[in-house]
């Protein structure tokens, strides 16, 4: 019994040493530049990181109501090394969750993804967290699509050439 309570407490003892050393290497906000409506952000993680856990943010600002698409991928040589995605976020400004993503794959390759729809302009960050399982080198890639929608005068505008181009068409078969 007595060997039985050591080895328990020999166990207790690895796992709360273990816990200990899990670090959070999380880097600090940055922003994703958009470029002509697309952006991309990406981390590669080194060294002693094994065990460690993040949860990067990358900001973003909408000027205008847009429809959003972004997705994190993140490749392993292995499932036992490099990153595990373990969640794909965008939150507002104010630090509120706005939708969670969806996994797409995980183990060797990680993926995750989120079909926002349509935002209205404000102040927006991408989070992506996970765990680092192994020393070897990992890295992940933030896909950032936007793309303006069009406000209703736009619409209005096209249903009105669209009426004159009828019309012309019409009266040219007429003079026919």
């Amino acid at each position: 019994m007595t060997k039985l309570k050591h080895i328990a407490a020999v166990l207790a003892l690895t796992g709360a040493t273990m816990a200990a050393h899990a670090a959070d290497i999380s880097v600090a906000p940055g922003p994703i530049d958009l470029e002509e409506g697309v952006g991309l952000a990406s981390r590669l993680i080194t060294g002693n990181n094994s065990g460690n856990t993040f949860a990067d943010q990358y900001t973003f600002n909408l000027s205008g109501v847009s429809n959003v698409l972004a997705d994190v991928y993140s490749f392993s040589g292995n499932a036992k090394n490099g990153l595990d995605i373990t969640g794909f976020s965008l939150f507002n400004a104010a630090g509120n969750l706005i939708s969670a993503g969806s996994q797409l794959s995980s183990g060797k390759t990680d993926q995750w993804v989120l079909d926002l729809g349509t935002l209205a302009a404000d102040n927006y960050y991408l989070q992506v967290s996970g765990t680092v399982l192994s020393q070897a080198a990992g890295s992940y890639t933030t896909n950032l699509a936007i793309s303006a929608v069009p406000e209703p005068a736009t619409y209005g505008m096209l249903l009105g050439g669209l009426a004159l181009v009828g019309a012309v068409a019409a009266r040219r078969r007429k003079q026919q």
